[in-house]
């Protein structure tokens, strides 16, 4: 089952990830963990990604697509995977289904939910400074004597920006792939048991077709 997953930050796709994980036993890829690992080991084209990194640009699509298609042909994705974070843009998206030709993805799960939710989610959230357990002030508050600290990605304004770049770059893509019919919308608001079902319900069915 190749899968890819959509969503605004904070929407809850890194635990929906671990669930889809467990239950089809295939990994999670991550672009940055990729151009990591690439950087690292010096391939050719983590060579040819460190000279935009080292400039402090962005790595170009053509790159990062190769990249991700190198490693979606190692033997772990033989069964399938999750693609998290990517593609971002419509041109990523459509680069990724070029490169992977008949092989493309088949299910894309588009976690929505709204921008006051995810607020709501991200500014509340605290993290402990000595564990890195993460708590919420409304749903889930730091055991008392907890110092907890408030990160810059949590703070409102950035909340703010990290959405509103979302909707122009990345929410154009639930039509792209409503247009092929292999989206399914999830709220992304109902409680965790509840995604999960869903899911499970989704990619059971995609897996009879």
């Amino acid at each position: 089952m190749r899968i890819i997953l959509l969503g605004p930050p904070g929407a809850g796709k890194g635990t929906q990830s671990k669930f889809i994980q467990e239950m089809y036993h295939i990994p999670q890829i991550s672009t940055g963990d990729i151009l990591r690992e690439n950087v690292k080991k010096n391939t050719d084209l983590g060579k040819k990604a460190r000279e935009y990194m080292d400039k402090g640009e962005l790595v170009p699509d053509k790159v990062i697509i190769e990249l991700v298609k190198t490693r979606l042909q190692q033997d772990d994705c033989l069964k399938g995977y999750i693609l998290d974070g990517f593609p971002r843009t419509l041109a990523q998206a459509e680069g990724l289904e070029k490169a992977l030709g008949n092989e493309n993805v088949d299910r894309v799960l588009f976690v929505n939910v709204s921008d006051s939710v995810i607020i709501d989610r991200l500014t509340l959230r605290r993290i402990d400074r000595e564990t890195g357990a993460i708590y919420h002030l409304k749903n889930n508050p730091p055991p008392e004597g907890v110092r907890v600290i408030h990160r810059d990605d949590d703070k409102e304004e950035t909340v703010k920006n990290r959405l509103r770049v979302y909707r122009e770059q990345t929410e154009p893509l639930v039509k792209f792939y409503k247009d092929k019919n292999i989206l399914y919308e999830i709220n992304g608001e109902k409680s965790v048991q509840e995604i999960n079902s869903l899911i499970k319900d989704i990619l059971n069915r995609g897996k009879e077709t």
